[in-house]
């Protein structure tokens, strides 16, 4: 057993182990700290496998930014384990069978396969003396163009729906419009209203000020 081989089988190991653990742990921060030990594993296997773009795209995107993301949400929320955990069984079924599904799914296309690239040997040896980087960024944007597009405006339609979801106006806000507050008057704050003495002043009081008066 060459060193590559090794390396697969531990990474593989530790891939198993950081899934099982995303599924079976209490804790939420503990599940996605695993979940990014397994993104980390996964995009070492894609190394290996000499898909260089794949792997730091997983590195850069899921643990940069997604997982972060994942991982600042869980910490600020107050989840109730006990709470989270009643339902467990009742929904088991369901899952079980979404879950064999996946891995029915998994299995065949494993077994089937992937079809062969038209052109055989002249084709392989065509695209030996350029990167892989290139080879996907041709074929995504030439056979898989149309997916790639919905995707992208499926992606944008999600980003401008939270970002209306964010910017609507709520009646218990109590956020300040600056336009408003620069186009503000005097008058329109500040109005002085006359009123008469309500209590009159005492005599003594009276002399003072009309002596006051006098004097100026």
């Amino acid at each position: 057993m060459d060193y590559q081989t090794g390396f697969f089988y531990l990474f593989a190991a530790v891939l198993l182990y950081a899934a099982y653990r995303v599924v079976t742990a209490r804790n939420p921060v503990h599940a996605v700290l695993h979940l990014m030990l397994a993104f980390s594993q996964a995009a070492a296997l894609w190394l290996l496998l000499k898909a260089e773009f794949l792997g730091i795209t997983l590195v850069l995107v899921y643990l940069g930014a997604v997982m972060v993301l994942f991982l600042f949400v869980v910490m600020m929320l107050d989840i109730n384990i006990d709470s989270v955990r009643k339902g467990f069984w009742r929904h088991f079924p369901l899952a079980a069978v979404l879950g064999g599904l996946v891995a029915a799914e998994l299995i065949a296309v494993l077994w089937v396969g992937f079809p062969a690239i038209s052109g055989g040997a002249v084709a392989a040896a065509d695209t030996a003396s350029r990167s892989n980087t290139h080879e996907l960024g041709v074929l995504l944007y030439t056979e898989y163009l149309y997916p790639i597009e919905i995707a992208a405006v499926i992606l944008l339609v999600a980003m401008i729906a939270a970002i209306a979801l964010t910017l609507r106006q709520r009646k218990d806000s109590k956020a300040i419009n600056p336009g408003l507050q620069v186009h503000v008057r005097a008058k329109d704050r500040l109005v002085v209203v006359p009123m008469a003495a309500t209590q009159k002043a005492p005599p003594a009081a009276a002399a003072a000020n009309a002596a006051e008066e006098g004097k100026a």
